[in-house]
């Protein structure tokens, strides 16, 4: 696909407010983004595997990403950010609310992190590449998913890893994320739309456009006993990796 057919513009504003909302307590473990807190380990488990794997690292390595370059896609406060920087990366986080970018640097800041912060489109920074490119539950929120993607790919160092997390367009999922969380106040009403909600053979297909490939996915489902989980079950949610054809 040309870069001319490329539109630039893939944040909705309504999106953008939405999440800009929740910045003040984003780092509350307790407050509206809780789940996130729940859901970031597993994340990083996720990542921490693909990196060593992918790169071919020590496992018990302290900083398996030193010397790299990372670039979390919709970071919101900088909740996987911090702890990429912390595992050796040279960090930059894009997001597409200004409140939430403030409330990243203020916590970085404080917690003596070297991260770069950017507030607006993907497309209006530098264009640097990554070893690096993460997009944790963001591809479900933009206004055009193919652009996104290619964004994304555009991106990406030769020889680089992406990871992508989403939401799973299911009955399930309709069920528990959307009415079920929602209406519990497990997380902010309005926050998941089940028709913008992306399957991993949608995924794959996006992914192929950009000239990527997609690994296999693995579910992040719900166990009462052990809580959030990398799982087989992609019904709910599921991260996989994505490489350069």
């Amino acid at each position: 696909m040309a870069n001319a057919t490329i539109s630039p513009v893939t944040i909705r504003p309504e999106e953008a407010a939405h999440f800009g909302a929740l910045a003040a307590d984003w780092w509350d473990p307790k407050g509206s983004s809780a789940m996130l807190h729940r859901l970031n380990p597993v994340r990083l488990g996720f990542i921490r595997e693909a990196v060593d794997m992918h790169w071919g690292g020590d496992i018990r390595a302290r900083h398996p990403l030193a010397g790299k370059a990372a670039l979390d896609v919709g970071c919101g406060a900088g909740l996987l950010c911090e702890p990429l920087a912390r595992l050796g990366a040279q960090v930059t986080g894009v997001d597409a609310a200004a409140e939430n970018i403030g409330a990243a640097r203020a916590h970085a800041r404080a917690a003596g992190l070297d991260i770069t912060y950017h507030a607006g489109e993907l497309a209006e920074l530098q264009a640097d590449r990554f070893d690096l490119v993460t997009a944790m539950e963001v591809i479900e929120h933009v206004a055009d998913k193919g652009a996104f993607v290619h964004q994304l790919q555009e991106r990406l160092a030769d020889g680089g890893l992406m990871v992508i997390s989403t939401p799973n367009r299911t009955t399930r999922s309709k069920l528990l994320l959307v009415e079920g969380a929602e209406r519990l106040g497990m997380v902010p009403r309005g926050t998941h739309h089940w028709e913008d909600f992306v399957t991993p053979d949608e995924l794959s297909e996006l992914l192929a456009a950009a000239g990527l490939v997609m690994g296999a996915p693995q579910g992040i489902a719900f166990s009462p006993m052990r809580g959030l989980e990398l799982s087989g079950d992609l019904s709910l949610n599921y991260i996989a990796t994505a490489r350069r054809a």
